[in-house]
């Protein structure tokens, strides 16, 4: 799977850069010709691996290609997660692949090919960073005595309910990332809390999610219950992922 996402950075990549043809899906969320070529990577590759798993990607659900309910084993796929961030070229875009088995992430692959990073795990214990050239074993950190660093979206969110979530609560630095790189940062350790009040579908978050299991922490929905996969319609409810 790591290697998949590298291939769709890779194809991302070769459209990174100031001419970027954009158009608006019905949702009116942009789509560029890099999302295309990247889900076509990752589905090939994903049918020749596993041709026995259904998929459900972002793309192919956007054109109506998906049914909107999911069965218990399935692919879930965001070819290019942060197109806002790949349209304003700050490299927090990344490549987003999820195993789901009964509504849980199992498996999750995050790839940011132009910041040279990626994240996978499969399993507490598993989670592991690869930057530039180098491979390392990653796991959540104890909140410090000095608060919480908090992760917020850098393009989308709630910033008047985020408020009114951390009264209360010591915090030492806020943080803004695009796309899943928000748990990543909490699965290497860099951050504690990430609350989201903004809408995300489940191709957003699951990737993410299996990471940040693997590396020892959580992700619920505001009323406790661990967030699950293969919803009516793939929408998540807002949620809070934490290291504990």
């Amino acid at each position: 799977m790591l290697a998949l996402a590298h291939a769709a950075g890779g194809a991302i990549l070769t459209h990174y850069g100031p001419a970027i043809e954009v158009r608006r899906k019905e949702d009116a969320s942009p789509v560029t010709a890099a999302d295309e070529q990247a889900e076509e990577v990752i589905l090939a590759g994903l049918r020749r691996l596993t041709p026995d798993i259904p998929i459900v990607s972002e793309e192919a659900f956007a054109r109506g290609e998906i049914a909107s309910e999911a069965p218990p084993r399935f692919w879930l796929v965001d070819p290019l997660d942060g197109t806002k961030e790949f349209l304003k070229g700050n490299g927090e875009f990344t490549v987003n692949i999820a195993l789901i088995d009964r509504r849980q992430p199992v498996l999750g692959v995050v790839a940011a090919p132009a910041l040279r990073l990626a994240y996978a795990g499969a399993g507490p214990g598993s989670a592991r960073e690869w930057r530039g050239g180098s491979e390392q074993a990653i796991a959540v950190r104890r909140p410090p005595p000095s608060g919480l660093t908090v992760v917020a979206s850098r393009s989308h969110g709630d910033a008047h309910t985020l408020g009114r979530f951390l009264n209360g609560r010591v915090i030492a630095a806020t943080r803004q990332a695009g796309s899943s790189l928000k748990f990543c940062l909490l699965a290497a350790g860099e951050a504690d809390l990430y609350p989201r009040f903004g809408r995300t579908m489940e191709w957003d978050t699951a990737a993410g999610h299996a990471v940040l299991a693997a590396a020892g922490g959580r992700v619920r929905t505001i009323e406790g219950e661990e967030l699950r996969y293969g919803k009516q319609g793939f929408e998540n409810p807002h949620f809070i992922a934490s290291t504990e």
